[in-house]
């Protein structure tokens, strides 16, 4: 079973048993943006974790295989027409620079690692609208000089 094929499995899953991603992440242990991110082909599970979301979503073994199996982390290059995944772009367009110049301030010359890093994501409300909050939690790592 291709990560794909996977993702498809759950998803119907999810849908047809009602369930939002913060309940599934609930039920199985685990922070709602991994979860949601394993079960949408870009993460692996640990075996418990996988076998966990399998019986919450009723689904076979065959789930669990390829929720274990490492992914290939890929992206298309160009910018992205989904009006909510666009506005990350156009984020970072205008703040990349700023971030970047923030965290050398801050921390010296390296990145925010992905690896070492978790994120949430919350709702606030506002009486002049709802708001987004993401919180993006990475380790600090140097550049090394050799």
């Amino acid at each position: 079973m291709t990560k794909i094929e996977m993702t498809e499995q759950i998803i119907v899953a999810k849908k047809e048993l009602g369930l939002s991603w913060e309940e599934i992440s609930k039920k199985v242990g685990l922070g709602s943006v991994f979860l949601t991110s394993a079960c949408l082909g870009q993460n692996s599970l640990t075996k418990e974790p996988a076998k966990k979301l399998c019986k919450v979503l009723k689904l076979g073994k065959d789930v669990e295989k390829a929720l274990i199996e490492f992914p290939y982390k890929t992206w298309e290059k160009s910018i992205p027409t989904d009006p909510v995944v666009y506005r990350f772009y156009e984020v970072i367009g205008v703040y990349g620079d700023t971030i970047k110049e923030l965290i050398g301030e801050k921390f010296g010359d390296g990145i925010m690692s992905a690896i070492d890093f978790s994120m949430d994501i919350d709702k606030e409300k506002n009486p002049a609208g709802d708001r987004v909050v993401i919180t993006m939690n990475g380790k600090f790592l140097p550049y090394k000089s050799w």
